[in-house]
Order: C-alpha cells, then structure tokens, then sequence
C-alpha cells in the first residue's frame, strides 16, 4: 500500500479543468467533460422494541450514480464503438449485443496546474446506457458539437498508488 505524503506548500485544492479519461490502457481523445463521482447509500430505519418513540438508522444498500463523459464530435469512433456493444442496430438477430465485452474499467486522473499527475479513480464495470452521437443542430448556433456516453458502473474508488506529487518551483537566477 502506498505512503501517503504531505505536500506542506500546497494550501489550494486541485482545479476541474486538467483531467485525461483512459479505458482499454489508452487515453480516449478529446474528452471535455465528466459528471461527478457520486454514491449514494440508503438509510435504513428500525426502532428498538423497548423504546417506541424513536426510530434508529443503519446503512442499507449503496448505489453508484452513472458518469458521464463529454468530448466533441470527430471522426474519432471510441465513444460509438463502445454503444454498439451494448445494441448495434443491423446485427443478426441473437448478436445485437457484445456480452463478452461490453463492460470497461476506466481511470480517471486529475492534473495539477504543472501537468503532474495529482489524483486518480478507478471506475469498475462501466457499461453504456445512453449514447448521444450528435447534439441538436442549430445553424444559428456558433458551439462545438458534443457527443455524449452515460456509463453505469458498480463503484469506484480512489487510486492511492498514485501520490501527491513535488510540485515545481521556480528560482531566479543568480
């Protein structure tokens, strides 16, 4: 298990904007976005038999919400390739969909303002439940055009391989 270490200059937390997506051992071009990492566990109420007027809570079952990952439309075909695995239109009846192979794991890693790895998650048995291959069309519009892939996924955690990096600094010269 890895040592965790303090970085005792860095007082600022890490902003959103540096982050690269990577399943299949290759980073995916051209991600712009990702929805946040959240769970959510129920809670559960019982009361003890002796004290009627009040109720007790436990943990129930947790629930992990899908992530979502945004990148503009180019010829790339990852996003599009990973959807037909879970339906592809055309396919012979009985092969619509790829069992075998339909699910990933990602890695999601978070750069700090140096571009030195800072933060990483794993994200377990991802599969695709809704593909968005091109947004509404607008020739008055003047954005990028967006593809779109929610991910179900069994949970996450955070990867503590990865350490809290020596940031830069820099000196002047003598």
């Amino acid at each position: 298990m890895a040592q965790f270490t303090v970085n005792a200059q860095r007082f600022d937390p890490y902003k959103n904007f540096k982050f690269r997506v990577k399943w299949d051992n290759k980073y995916v071009a051209g991600i712009s976005k990702v929805s946040a990492l959240k769970r959510s566990t129920e809670v559960v109420k019982h009361r003890d038999g002796g004290d009627p007027s009040s109720s007790r809570k436990s943990p129930g079952r947790t629930e992990f919400e899908a992530v979502t990952l945004e990148r503009g439309v180019t010829h790339d075909k990852e996003f599009e390739q990973w959807a037909n695995k879970v339906w592809n239109y055309g396919a012979g009846l009985g092969s619509e969909v790829s069992l075998k192979d339909f699910r990933k794991d990602l890695i999601i890693e978070v750069y700090n303002e140096a571009g030195q790895l800072a933060i990483a998650y794993k994200v377990y048995r991802c599969w695709v439940s809704e593909f968005q291959s091109l947004p509404d069309l607008d020739a008055n519009a003047n954005a990028v055009a967006i593809q779109r892939l929610k991910l179900e996924n069994e949970g996450w955690e955070r990867d503590v391989d990865v350490v809290e990096p020596a940031e830069p600094s820099f000196t002047e010269p003598a």
